[in-house]
């Protein structure tokens, strides 16, 4: 008997192109729950459908648009579950404390930990244009696999504490507080879809195409700002949460609209 496998029968005189009738097909099965314990390779799914590679990707491709298969660089697709971490709007939060709070360890490479200058982010602190700051950037790990890349800036005075942290496995807002008592008190959040630029989507494992958010946030005690933070963040493994009542509905401060400008 033997091992070769069953080619799927596609109707080659469709006018509906191959990728799409794999599409659907592929669908189907994943909703039939066939493909729960591993997704097939690309190579295989070629050899099954008895259809060249890049009709494969093309169909895979559109998978991944709708968040319903991952694939992430040198590893075998697999499919979506539902985001493993979940953070409610309104809140500011300490991406380690939710990381965590989901059952999942939490790491970070630190990339740079340094002064430096930033005109623009010195503005939105309330500084001087050329006034040092305090510059963390790191990748996120949640369970062993990238969640986010992460950017902090602070005012030097502040920021100058910290230095000499381990920033590996710790919480900046719990060293903040043990180092300088202050602990934060408010602050905006502006978040967006974006396609990450290579750079990131390189550091996050995220393939061609797929989107991530990204979140800026300043934040404050009182009403002093303290820090101005951008990350960016895999959408397949990250949700925020709305909450709402029939009395009060969703609350937006359309004050705080405006149109961003697309990352580059």
């Amino acid at each position: 008997m033997s091992d070769a496998p069953i080619r799927k029968v596609l109707d080659r005189g469709s006018p509906l192109p191959l990728w799409a009738q794999i599409l659907a097909d592929l669908s189907f099965r994943l909703n039939e729950g066939e493909f729960s314990d591993d997704f097939p390779a690309e190579l295989d799914l070629a050899a099954e459908y008895g259809v060249s590679r890049n009709t494969i990707r093309e169909a895979m491709r559109r998978l991944r648009e709708d968040g319903v298969v991952v694939a992430e660089r040198g590893r075998r697709p697999r499919v979506a579950t539902d985001a493993e971490i979940e953070q409610p709007l309104g809140a500011l939060y300490s991406l380690f404390a939710s990381v965590e709070a989901a059952g999942l360890k939490q790491q970070s490479v630190v990339r740079a930990l340094d002064q430096r200058v930033d005109e623009s982010v010195a503005l939105r602190l309330g500084l001087e244009h050329h006034a040092p700051l305090f510059y963390l950037e790191r990748v996120r790990l949640a369970g062993g696999e990238p969640l986010a890349v992460d950017r902090v800036w602070m005012p030097q005075r502040f920021g100058a504490t910290l230095v000499d942290v381990d920033f590996s496995h710790t919480a900046l807002y719990d060293e903040l507080y043990r180092r300088t008592g202050l602990r934060l008190t408010k602050g905006s959040e502006w978040i967006r879809a974006i396609m990450p630029s290579s750079d990131d989507r390189a550091l996050l494992h995220l393939d061609s195409g797929v989107a991530a958010l990204a979140v800026d946030r300043l934040a404050k005690v009182n009403e002093e700002p303290i820090e101005w933070r951008h990350t960016i963040i895999r959408g397949d493994r990250f949700s925020l949460v709305a909450e709402f009542s029939a009395r009060i509905g969703y609350q937006f401060d359309l004050t705080q609209m405006s149109v961003i400008a697309p990352d580059s």
